[in-house]
């Protein structure tokens, strides 16, 4: 399958295995550079003020990264850096990644037979020009009751530690218990299509 980026490179800001994913079904080929921020130091009373802060803090120290290694050439094709960040919003209340096995029950037992809110960010860095587009998106998950052994099993799974909110829409054991999606998929699973295709765009 022909890629659709030939005349520009893209470096995906990110370790997430889901975003990998999305980026590879929009037909995009990419490398992959990872920010090693500490994101609890990025404190935001809105989830889409804290999102977006996320987003520009891991653009900001992979651009670090790259000039310290100065591995762009001036005579570089474009090369585009795109960064992300999820949260989920539960009852008013932000959720990162939960950090004990107490956290993470608590989190999956609260969306049985509830729901909760995804706000993702996405931010497009054009790594020669320096111009920067950032956008950010929004989804709900309406969830059926999830019993006690499939919560049990999640955690030892130990997926729910590497997700927002230890929410991981795709898994298969979480799966059979989405009741509906209010919003775009991929936006609850990491990176919004619709807002990445848009965003590339314009940094081009």
């Amino acid at each position: 399958m022909a890629t659709k980026n030939p005349s520009f490179k893209i470096i995906l800001g990110s370790s997430s295995k889901a975003r990998r994913q999305i980026l590879a079904e929009m037909g995009y080929e990419f490398t992959i550079m990872t920010a090693d921020i500490d994101e609890k130091s990025i404190r935001k009373e809105k989830p889409e003020d804290l999102v977006m802060a996320l987003a520009e803090a891991k653009a900001d120290a992979i651009v670090q990264k790259l000039l310290t290694g100065s591995n762009l050439e001036k005579d570089a094709p474009t090369t585009l850096l795109i960064t992300a960040d999820t949260v989920v919003v539960y009852q008013g209340i932000i959720r990162e990644k939960p950090t004990s096995e107490k956290e993470a029950r608590e989190f999956i037992k609260g969306y049985s037979g509830s729901h909760a809110g995804v706000v993702g960010s996405v931010m497009v860095t054009n790594l020669i020009t320096g111009k920067r587009s950032s956008g950010w998106d929004s989804a709900e998950v309406y969830f059926h009751e999830i019993p006690d052994e499939v919560i049990d099993n999640l955690i030892d799974d130990g997926v729910t530690f590497n997700v927002a909110g230890g929410l991981m829409l795709e898994h298969p054991l979480t799966l059979p218990f989405v009741d509906a999606v209010v919003g775009s998929t991929d936006t609850v699973m990491g990176l919004s299509k619709d807002l990445t295709e848009k965003l590339l765009l314009e940094a081009l």
